[in-house]
This record gives C-alpha cells, structure tokens and sequence, in this order.
C-alpha cells in the first residue's frame, strides 16, 4: 500500500477528535452507521471514506465537515504536520528495504503524541546541523547499497544483455565512437559541449542533459577520455533503464527525490557493468589475487585495459569482489583542497570506524592511505602507482588491507583525489588474497581522526591536530569513576540499621 499522506492526517484527526470526546471506536461507528474495523482501517491511514462517509462521522463528533478534512492538525499532533507532507515522505520507497508502509502508518498512530515530539526533535537536530532531504536520501542509498553488498544482479543482466544486442560483446576497452553512435543512431540523441564561454559557472558540470523531443547532452571539453566513456555510458543506462527522473547535471547541485537519487545510481552501475564487464573483471581480480607477492604494475595495467579512470576501477570492485570471493570492503575517496583533507564519498560494507557527520571538522589521521597517498603524490604526475598497506586500528584493533591511487583531477584543475578498496583482514581474505602477507606490504597503526587519538606525542609525529576528543571522553570518566568511587565511600561508611529498630 503506497504511503499517503492525506489519508494517514486525516485518520490522526479523526482519532484526535475521537479521543477528545471520550468516545471509543466502538461508540464512533455505531453512532456514524459504520463498522468498528471500517473506523479502526481509517484511524490508521489504510482507508479514506468518501464524502458522505466523512459527513456521517463529522456529525457523530459534532464536528464541521471542513474542520475534520482539512490537514492542519491541532497540537501536540501539529509538529506532525511537515513531515507527513514532505516530499522526502511520499517520494521514498520504503518497499525498497522490505518495510510495509502501513508499519510506518501504525507506529505513528499508536503513540501519535510521542511520536510527534520525537518528529520536533529530530526536526531540531536537522536544523542545527543543516541536515537537509538530499543527506537523507544520499544516506538512505549507501544503506540500500551495503544491504544488498553494493552487487545487483538484474542491473549486471540488463548490462550484459544490452552489450550483446549492440554488438558491444565483452571485448574491451569499449570505444568512445561505438557509444556515441549508440546514442545518437539509437536514442536519437545530439552530443555536443557545454558553453562554458557563455556560461561560465556551468565549467564545474561534467555533463548537461537538456531533455526534448531529441535530448542533448553537452559534455565539458576539459573531460578526459575515460570520464567523457562513463558519462556516454550512464546516458545510455538511462535509457535502457527507462529512467526518467533525473538529474540534468553532473554532478548534480541537489537532489530533489530519493527517486532522482535512486535512477542516477542505477545509470551509474549499468556505466561501470558495461564498461567493465563482470566475467573479464572477477577473472582478471582473480589472477591478481593469486599473485605470491604484490605487484603495482598489475593493478595499474587494468586502468589501461578497461581504459577508465582510477575511481571507475575501485569502485567496481566493491561491487564485484563481495559476491565473487565473499570478502568485506569498503570504498572511500578524499579529496585535498590546499592542505585540507575531506571524504566525499564512501561505502562501507566491512564494519570500517569511519567518523562521519554533517559539519564534521577533524582531521583524519594521517596513517590512513587515503591520505598518505595524497601526500606522496609527485608534483610533477597527473597519477601515480597504486599504493597498498595493512591498516590496523588502534582501538578496535581491525585489519584491513587497503589497495587505492591518487591523482590530480582535471575537474577542477586543483584538486587532488585518491580512492581505495578495503577490505577486512580476515581467514577469508587471507585465503583468498594470496600477496595479503608479502612482508613487503607497508604497515600503519592508525586511528580515527587526531581529535580521537589517545597516542602520545613520542607515539605519532604525523598528528595534525590535538586530541580534543579524547581528552574529553577521559575527563568525562574520570568524572564518572570519581562519583562511582564517592558513592562507594559514602556507602561504606553508613552507619547499618540495628535489627529490631
């Protein structure tokens, strides 16, 4: 049953009204000339009466008809209001997570007071950390992505299946001219490029889609040839898909539904399925895990034979390497801007501590190879070898091994990237990833951020920041052990009762 809105305030009014008069649901419906369940599928949002219906009711509360069908609600119900008729509400499908919205419907309904003030803090929170619908939908994907292991099998079949009938096959790297072709003989589409000398702000697009009876789309002239592939790639995906709300940009400035948030996705992973088809990618990671030692070059070849961009590559892994070989990964990229270091995209399938949050501020360690690459990165090359190390944390003490690159990025021009696969050091991966125990293999004991680190000065000479974080989490329990401690005393020294008295 889809979520409405208009029957979920109109069933909390009615039970509002009702309880307000003392009347049960029993007393209701006898009085109105409807059956008790009739009445209680109304109060729940599962039902909406027709006028005559809402007429009978009204009279029977001694209400107006106007009053009980508009969809102001009366306090402590009112806070209720916005979000009940938020778009995020009647655009996000929960049957995606295998949530029945009448489950949704019932909670509201069964406590609609409490809920209501558990809405106004939530609502609080959001304003005072400017959590805006497109965090929640963003959020709400990645946990869609990580539920299902970030792997889809009827997208990779809709890839495969395509790539035959166009005579793409497997044979890779796909070339630039067969896409275009594709979408320009098949789709009807124009390609040209984005004006940025009339348009200059629209330079930060990688792509413009202006839809019509003959879409364009306009691609930035400073793409190179593996982006330019992937933006063909998707534009092909959303056809294929019948996706049809969508963002006309990319990257898109804001996301107005989870649906919009939903399809991108979908084009996406159908751009990297059909770039790099599944059964060449699981063969080729399979060799390079079945390698005695690590070697770089390997992994760096594989950019040259699917032709596509460091990002591209790993994160087509974290889609293929948990349901080919049963590991746990995570995917993050960070980007530098003068110095400062700042995730902008992650998925975390393998249990990573990673402090995220809106209008977070700390400093990651700089243990971490996201970051150790990005510092390493020669001044004079756009990319650089992959990296590799075995990251221990030191508070929970969980392995990872981590395999990533950095570059600079061309979009804009002074921005340094790097992204990683990891994955959880554990008997699978060691089974598995035969070089996880080249002695060679960089170590780094590491933490969070430095604002969490309880190493001292002599232990770390990378820390960027002081351990604000931790000094206080250590002041706090010395304040809970110190009061622990004075209870205890206090306690003891207690003269008992004497029996008897």
């Amino acid at each position: 049953m889809p979520l409405n809105p208009i029957h979920i305030i109109f069933g909390l009014k009615l039970r509002q009204a009702r309880l307000s008069k003392g009347m049960s649901v029993t007393e209701l419906a006898e009085r109105a000339g409807m059956s008790a369940s009739y009445v209680t599928e109304i109060e729940k949002g599962r039902k909406y009466p027709k006028a005559d219906k809402i007429m009978r009711l009204a009279e029977a509360l001694g209400y107006e008809y106007d009053q009980l069908v508009s969809l102001r609600l009366e306090p402590p119900l009112s806070f209720l209001e916005t979000p009940l008729t938020s778009q995020l509400l009647q655009d996000f499908p929960l049957e995606l997570f295998g949530v029945d919205p009448s489950t949704i419907v019932e909670v509201l309904t069964r406590s609609p007071a409490e809920m209501s003030a558990l809405v106004k803090a939530l609502q609080d929170i959001a304003r005072g950390y400017a959590i805006r619908e497109e965090h929640f939908y963003l959020a709400a994907l990645r946990s869609y992505q990580e539920f299902h292991q970030n792997y889809f099998p009827d997208l990779e079949q809709q890839a495969r299946e395509f790539a035959a009938g166009a005579g793409l096959g497997e044979q890779v790297p796909r070339v630039e001219e067969a896409l275009l072709r594709i979408l320009n003989e098949r789709f009807g589409y124009r390609i040209g490029s984005i004006p940025a000398d009339q348009y200059p702000s629209l330079a930060a697009y990688r792509a413009v889609y202006l839809p019509g009876r003959r879409p364009q789309l306009l691609l930035n002239r400073a793409l190179l040839g593996p982006q330019r592939k992937f933006v063909l790639a998707r534009e092909i995906g959303y056809r294929v898909l019948g996706l049809e709300e969508r963002a006309l940009t990319n990257s898109p400035d804001r996301a107005d539904s989870f649906t919009q948030v939903l399809n991108d996705f979908k084009a996406a992973y159908f751009a990297g399925a059909l770039l790099m088809p599944e059964r060449l990618v699981v063969q080729d990671l399979r060799a390079l895990f079945e390698l005695p030692t690590w070697q770089p070059q390997r992994l760096a070849r594989m950019l040259d034979d699917y032709d596509v961009t460091p990002e591209t590559l790993l994160y087509r892994f974290s889609e293929l390497v948990p349901r080919a070989f049963g590991l746990k990964v995570h995917f993050l990229r960070f980007n530098e801007v003068n110095g400062a270091y700042r995730l902008y995209k992650q998925l975390n399938m393998s249990q990573l501590a990673l402090p995220t949050g809106f209008d977070l501020r700390e400093h990651y360690c700089r243990r971490w190879l996201t970051v150790r690459l990005l510092r390493e990165l020669p001044h004079d090359r756009d990319t650089a070898l992959p990296g590799i190390q075995r990251s221990r944390f030191l508070q929970s003490q969980k392995e990872f091994l981590c395999l990533g690159f950095a570059r600079r990025d061309n979009l804009p021009p002074y921005l340094k990237t790097s992204v990683i696969l990891g994955m959880r050091i554990d008997d699978d991966l060691l089974r598995v990833v035969k070089f996880a125990n080249d002695p060679n293999i960089p170590e780094g004991l590491l933490n969070e951020t430095c604002e969490r680190c309880p190493l001292a000065p002599e232990e770390c000479s990378e820390r960027a920041a002081p351990p604000v974080r931790w000094q206080q989490q250590q002041a706090v329990e010395e304040r809970r052990q110190a009061l622990a401690q004075l209870i205890e005393r206090e306690q003891e020294a207690a003269p008992r009762a004497q029996p008897g008295v």
